[in-house]
């Protein structure tokens, strides 16, 4: 079974071919990285939001516009969910499961 994440990613590399009006992936990925990371930006703004007011489905709506938007990043840099997936093991390996790499 595909995860999720990876079906999300394929979907986006695919809708990167697309000259279609209308396709918001596309024109996403035409409109390059400022735009894109600002998208990232906002919802990331907008699920912290909805966390401080404990608002739960305002939550996970956002996280799932988070994740779609994060996901055509990794498209628009050329990076994969596997890269990611490699990242998080290396770090569980090395500091624990919830590890973060100090900075």
């Amino acid at each position: 079974m595909t995860h999720p994440i990876d079906q999300l990613f394929e979907m986006v590399q695919t809708s990167r071919a697309d000259t279609k009006v209308g396709n918001r992936t596309a024109q996403l990925l035409r409109d390059g990285n400022p735009k894109i990371a600002k998208k990232v930006v906002e919802e990331a703004a907008e699920v912290a939001l909805d966390a401080a007011v404990a608002d739960r489905d305002g939550v996970i709506r956002e996280s799932a516009d988070l994740l779609y938007n994060l996901t055509v990043l990794w498209v628009w840099m050329g990076i994969t969910p596997a890269e990611i997936w490699h990242e998080m093991h290396q770090r569980e390996r090395d500091l624990g499961l919830a590890g973060k790499w100090p900075k």
